[in-house]
């Protein structure tokens, strides 16, 4: 007996209609700014192999990739992520290229999240790269790209948070505490200090640099964020990093409204990954960032090629057309201005007719329905105003409000 023929597996969901619509303007309005600033769509296959996402600099956990085995007993994954297979064809077919490369993609990812977590395991996904480029300038551009991303929403609520994982990576170097690197990233982004605290004298973690990790959670706010971190750090290597930090957010909030610009040194996901600034977008009708991304200038090099300075974000299109929707977003002019129904003997000519208003610039529908009355009933309830009656003599009939006129 056939148990799942009616539903969609979870995490997944049918799009009808005006969803569709929408999905495809929030689509083409990201791709539209990234080709108006200089950027290149790749593809890539939705199918890759296990290995691109199997080492520790591209810290995916093999639990939550989709996998298969392809006719040849090898371990395949549906791709959960569109940067690292980016990185792979830079370091295979665009060695070569000039360098800085600015490239952007529109795909799907696939993601096996805990069930009932609320999330989507297939999400749309619309991002860019910028690989080889000054860091100063790159960083700037992917934050001020961001910026106009969340800008793009339908919400009058935006925030966008910058970090710099540096400063983690740094304390848990000198704690040697990179193994239980997870409990601590985690109890950090959650600002739970108490716990965090309780956890580092449970390992023997004490002294300066622990002081300074319990807070790191606490730094986050606005411009005051710098003058605190500056005490805190003062006199070790991390002065430089938060200068770098201190001069993209200045310029940032000369580009932004200020209020909109958050600091958070807190934010240390996916610290083996990301090698300098983080930041993510947040919307107010959405609990979770809806855009994503960092500086990885260690991640080309695990593809077999030379290490390249590289930065990138990736924006949530499911979450920004769900946010369109909820806010009224509704798909506009989709409405067909003329219906055509042709008579039996009149079928050729009423498909020519439907190709001539086409043609003309009008939005025509051929109808299929059996006879006159079912098509005028169709008319009524898709709204269509009028109505073409193609025969010996061609007949127009208008509707208004769906109603014969």
């Amino acid at each position: 007996m056939k148990s799942f023929d009616l539903i969609t597996p979870e995490g997944t969901r049918d799009l009808l209609f005006d969803e569709c619509i929408v999905r495809r303007k929030e689509e083409q309005k990201l791709r539209d700014i990234f080709t108006s600033h200089g950027y290149s769509e790749v593809i890539t296959p939705a199918l890759e192999f296990y290995d691109v996402f199997n080492m520790k600099a591209r810290s995916f956990r093999q639990e939550i990739m989709y996998k298969l085995i392809d006719s040849k007993g090898r371990l395949m994954v549906i791709r959960p992520d569109s940067t690292m297979p980016i990185a792979r064809i830079v370091a295979t077919r665009l060695k070569n290229e000039e360098r800085p490369l600015k490239l952007f993609y529109s795909q799907n990812i696939y993601r096996a999240n805990p069930k009932m977590a609320g999330r989507d395991d297939e999400i749309t996904q619309s991002g860019i790269e910028i690989i080889g480029g000054e860091e100063k300038r790159s960083d700037l551009e992917a934050l001020s790209l961001a910026a106009k991303v969340l800008n793009s929403c339908a919400s009058s609520e935006v925030r966008l948070e910058i970090g710099d994982n540096s400063f983690y990576k740094h304390l848990l170097n000198k704690l040697s505490l990179t193994d239980d690197e997870e409990i601590i990233r985690s109890l950090i982004e959650s600002k739970n200090r108490p716990e965090l605290k309780r956890y580092l004298d449970n390992v023997g973690a004490d002294g300066e640099y622990a002081r300074m990790l319990l807070d790191l959670s606490g730094l986050f706010g606005g411009e005051e964020v710098f003058s605190k971190a500056e005490k805190l750090f003062a006199g070790t290597p991390l002065t430089d990093r938060l200068n770098h930090l201190k001069k993209l957010y200045d310029v940032l909030c000369e580009l932004e409204d200020k209020d909109r610009i958050t600091v958070d040194l807190g934010l240390v996901n996916k610290a083996e990954y990301y090698t300098g600034i983080i930041f993510r977008g947040y919307i107010g009708e959405y609990g979770q960032p809806i855009i994503s991304g960092g500086r990885y200038d260690t991640l080309i090099g695990s593809f077999g090629a030379e290490n390249q300075p590289a930065v990138g974000f990736a924006a949530n299109i499911n979450a920004m057309t769900n946010v369109a929707l909820k806010n009224g977003e509704k798909a506009k002019n989709n409405n067909i201005d003329v219906l055509v129904f042709a008579r039996d003997g009149y079928l050729s000519q009423g498909i020519k007719h439907c190709k001539q208003l086409i043609d003309s610039g009008l939005k025509a529908e051929f109808c299929t329905c059996e006879n006159e009355e079912k098509a005028k009933s169709y008319a009524t309830a898709k709204n269509i105003k009028k109505l073409v009656i193609v025969a010996e003599n061609t007949e127009e009939i208008d509707f208004i409000g769906g109603q014969n006129k």
